[in-house]
């Protein structure tokens, strides 16, 4: 009889004999003592025939170590069933490629490059629960997206700290519902007079009329002449619609005064418009669908994120009720300047649709497989289209970079799960950026020598575009900082840190590096030359997002140490935009504030290290008190001195950040502009972006090399980085 039978027998010898009960003894397994002897065991932990053989000695250990050894197997057996359960549910829906079905949900089809088994990739970083921060008791627990930038910032400041425990720093600098409704009922806010509704209209298509086609600008400044010759200003459609506009006018024009009511000029006009505009229309309109995509852009001028996002899903949904996902026949709408505003205008439903998604990590509402209406284009004669569309080129440029985040935020930040592995998909989505570089026409690309006589949307595409950069690569720079700090051990890091980390990943991380220089060097400027706006949500959170890489940058081997100055500089700004009232620098600036407090235990703990304790913890010492080896080989692992003080219990320095000399200098794929250090770009005026272009993280022969590798070379990881084929899951198996 084999092993397994005899296992299969003891258990089944231990059921109750006799007559039957509605509620039946426990099933248990025979210990080892009475299974060789084919006596009956009580299944008691120890047996009482162990206890009797025992007498007054001690029992004996192999009755429950048997025991314990049994239960793991059987734990093991039951594993394996339920493990081949669920590849044979897989396989009943490998043609759909979709999860095994649970009771009571519809099974959806799922893309063919998804898979559903075992063996599949997922996002190693966000783990199998969603995360949620109880921000107050009487409301629900808020959502974290993984993807969103303060989320991002949470996990680099438990990384500073060693803490995984450390809060979340949640959003609280944003109108309040009952300051709208208060707005909304103010009775001082009237149609203003003809002259002043021009100026805030003009103003208002001038900012953000050529960032995203919201209108055709010509035939609206029309209609606002009309409305005042006829003096009729009771439709509520074009009254929610011209407000909206007045509110963008009045935050471009005016300046905030703390102590009277909002913080943002034109809160007042927004609140109009928002308790006078149809949610849930039977029959919209184009000049409905413009005013909610007004709203919802303004919402983030309020830091009203979640009311942007749930605008645009009503636009969304509304515009499908009406079929703009679809060409519209030319019988049906004749004149060429109102098909291609229905066309623009659903693509910037799109962009918005994607880009908002992506500020926190939500999913997109429509699938690219389900558009199937034109592009963008040139309609003839070419001076109608300028007076009323906007540039086709910049539209489809876009276009394309928000189907890119929209890409990012499923392949790499959702819980779905992937044949490929997650550098694979890092490759492609690096890939796809790669081609909407190379691919820009030439008036779309800055002007390096000049920022300021690149336009305004060129300016901000560059910009959208380094953030879908930093979006791909900063999980890998991160990955970065953790494999250093576990590996550093009592070694002093030079160029064996090269035999810590394969070179993707040093390449990803040089690329998000470069991404964040770009972008704070072009925020920068126009903050120094007067043009940043003063209310606008993108600038502030642009620059939120490249201080967090240059602060992670001044203590890689791969960075610069004066990056520090970037992110000392950043944090300087949004606290001038938060005093001045813009609410979005208010929150970004509260959050870079407490990543400062990281920053600056971390180098106190540094220079503390360094001054008295020192640094380095032998082996002997280690292995001389047992009592103490857990919290030794942890502390060890995580780069901490065992002989810190609680306050200064955080990671060492992978190489010491108050000494320039310490940067490595023959790093070949480190480009030399980059060790250049934050002062060859950020205090000359005009002449920071100087040697910076977009496309310049792509021209690194490392990059070069990573976005040639193929499938299978990718496949192949180094030893550490196994955690990016999801055998380690980063955040979660710590904590959250």
């Amino acid at each position: 009889m084999t092993r397994s039978a005899g296992l299969k027998r003891t258990s089944n010898c231990a059921d109750v004999d006799g007559e039957d009960s509605p509620r039946q003894r426990k099933k248990f397994i025979a210990c080892q003592r009475c299974h060789t002897h084919k006596i009956k065991c009580s299944g008691d932990q120890p047996c009482s025939q162990s206890k009797r053989e025992a007498g007054g000695k001690p029992f004996r250990k192999d009755c429950l170590l048997a025991e314990t050894k049994i239960s793991f197997l059987e734990q093991l057996l039951e594993e394996n069933r339920r493990f081949k359960e669920q590849s044979v549910s897989s396989a009943g829906i490998a043609e759909t490629g979709g999860p095994p079905p649970v009771e009571g949900t519809v099974s959806l089809p799922t893309p063919a490059s998804e898979a559903p088994d075992s063996t599949s990739h997922r996002n190693p970083l966000i783990g199998d629960r969603a995360w949620f921060h109880r921000y107050d008791s009487s409301s629900p627990p808020i959502y974290i997206g993984e993807a969103a930038c303060s989320a991002f910032a949470t996990r680099f400041r438990r990384f500073l700290t060693g803490n995984n425990t450390a809060p979340h720093i949640t959003r609280t600098q944003w109108e309040r519902e009952e300051v709208i409704a208060a707005a909304a009922s103010d009775a001082s806010v009237q149609w203003p007079s003809l002259h002043h509704a021009r100026l805030l209209v003009r103003i208002a298509i001038n900012q953000i009329g050529h960032l995203y086609h919201l209108m055709m600008r010509k035939t609206t400044l029309d209609q606002l002449e009309h409305i005042y010759q006829s003096e009729n200003f009771d439709s509520v459609v074009e009254k929610c619609k011209f407000f909206a506009l007045f509110a963008f006018g009045q935050a471009y024009s005016v300046r905030s005064d703390p102590t009277a009511g909002p913080r943002v000029p034109g809160t007042g006009y927004f609140a109009q418009a928002m308790s006078l505009v149809n949610i849930l229309p039977e029959r919209t309109s184009l000049t409905h669908l413009e005013t909610l995509l007004l709203l919802s852009l303004y919402s983030y001028y309020l830091n009203r994120r979640h009311s942007a996002y749930v605008l645009i899903g009503n636009a969304m949904r509304v515009s499908l009720t009406i079929g703009m996902n679809h060409n519209v026949p030319e019988s049906q709408i004749m004149d060429p300047i109102e098909r291609q505003h229905r066309i623009e205008l659903w693509w910037t439903i799109y962009i918005f649709d994607r880009m908002w998604g992506s500020k926190m990590g939500l999913p997109m509402q429509i699938l690219d497989e389900d558009i199937h209406v034109d592009l963008p284009s040139m309609v003839t004669p070419s001076w109608r289209h300028k007076e009323e569309l906007s540039d086709p080129d910049y539209m489809k440029a876009n276009i394309k970079l928000a189907r890119i985040v929209g890409e990012t935020i499923t392949r790499l930040y959702s819980r779905r799960k992937y044949e490929e592995s997650f550098l694979q998909r890092v490759q492609k989505l690096l890939k796809s950026l790669k081609d909407w570089v190379d691919t820009l026409p030439e008036s779309l690309r800055l002007n390096m020598e000049d920022l300021e006589s690149s336009k305004k949307p060129v300016v901000s595409l560059h910009m959208a575009f380094n953030q879908c950069v930093i979006l791909t690569t900063r999980p890998t720079l991160l990955h970065l900082l953790i494999t250093l700090r576990k590996n550093n051990g009592t070694r002093p890091l030079g160029d064996n840190f090269r035999d810590l980390v394969s070179q993707p990943v040093l390449t990803l991380s040089e690329a998000c590096i470069h991404a964040a220089r770009h972008s704070h060097s072009m925020i920068l400027t126009r903050w120094i030359n007067g043009t940043c706006p003063s209310f606008g949500y993108f600038h502030a959170h642009y620059l939120f997002s490249s201080a967090l890489i240059l602060a992670m940058s001044s203590f890689v081997p791969i960075g610069n140490p004066k990056d520090i100055s970037g992110f000392d500089s950043a944090l300087d700004v949004l606290r001038s935009m938060s005093e001045n009232g813009n609410l979005a620098a208010a929150e970004f600036y509260n959050n870079l504030t407490q990543v400062k407090l990281c920053l600056d235990e971390y180098k106190a703990a540094t220079q503390s290290q360094k001054t008295g304790h020192g640094s380095d913890i032998s082996p002997d010492a280690a292995s001389a008190h047992p009592q103490e080896t857990t919290a030794s080989s942890r502390n060890t692992a995580l780069g901490l001195a065992t002989q810190s003080t609680p306050s200064t219990n955080l990671p060492r320095p992978f190489f010491d950040v108050s000494a320039e000399s310490a940067v490595p200098t023959n790093y070949d794929s480190v480009s030399d502009q980059s060790h250049q250090g934050f002062d060859s770009y950020c205090w000359s005026g005009s002449d920071n972006t100087t040697g910076y272009t977009t496309q310049m993280a792509f021209l690194e022969p490392t990059m070069q090399d990573f976005l040639a590798q193929s499938d299978i070379d990718l496949g192949s990881l180094h030893p550490v980085d196994t955690f990016l084929s999801d055998a380690e899951n980063l955040y979660t198996s710590h904590g959250l």
